[in-house]
């Protein structure tokens, strides 16, 4: 009996892993178990156009006074972007040389191609806060148009809009920052010009 106990044992081992491998019920692969309720993307169109700043970069920055009398201030400074995690984002390490100070900020934007949308963060060496702008409108293929993401618990938002494009050479890309006016109007306040190197 026990020897017939062993035999029938072993005959549902063998016939579950040849139902297995006839394609039997098949275990989920656990590394992708995330992908049930958040779901991954690859790249799109968005990332096509962030490929295109890839590179090393000459910078000049340029803030405008509110006074405008007053003489805009212009900073040198380089930049660095290279696409990162598989070709989804693109990261800007960027460096300021002012007198004997040196300051450093990093940037990343990514770009949602189910909703043709850019987001994008910036922190830097100035400040221990973090900025998050976001697109309002689709993608149109020739410029990034961002605007300040308002905090609920923020009692005082400034609210800014920033445009990116790159010149009719593209060897060059233009970033302005412009503050909005409860009215609506704007005023610009930074402007960044990278040259590539």
């Amino acid at each position: 009996m026990k020897r017939f106990s062993a035999l029938l044992g072993l005959g549902f081992l063998f016939g579950g892993i040849l139902a297995a491998a006839i394609g039997g019920p098949k275990v989920q692969n656990k590394s992708d178990a995330q992908q049930v309720f958040e779901p991954g993307s690859g790249p799109g169109t968005g990332q096509k156009f962030l490929a295109r700043m890839e590179g090393q970069w000459t910078v000049e920055k340029t803030i405008f006074p509110r006074n405008p009398e007053a003489k805009p201030s212009r900073t040198p400074g380089s930049c660095t972007q290279k696409m990162i995690m598989e070709g989804r984002f693109l990261q800007s390490d960027f460096t300021f040389q002012s007198g004997e100070k040196t300051t450093t900020g990093t940037g990343v934007i990514g770009f949602e191609a189910a909703s043709g949308i850019f987001t994008s963060t910036w922190f830097d060496s100035r400040q221990t806060k973090m900025s998050i702008r976001r697109s309002k409108t689709v993608f149109d293929g020739e410029k990034i148009i961002l605007y300040g993401v308002e905090w609920p618990e923020a009692k005082e938002t400034r609210k800014s809009k920033t445009i990116s494009a790159f010149g009719k050479d593209g060897k060059t890309i233009r970033h302005q920052q412009f503050s909005l006016a409860p009215d609506g109007s704007e005023r610009l306040v930074m402007q960044m010009d990278l040259i590539r190197k």
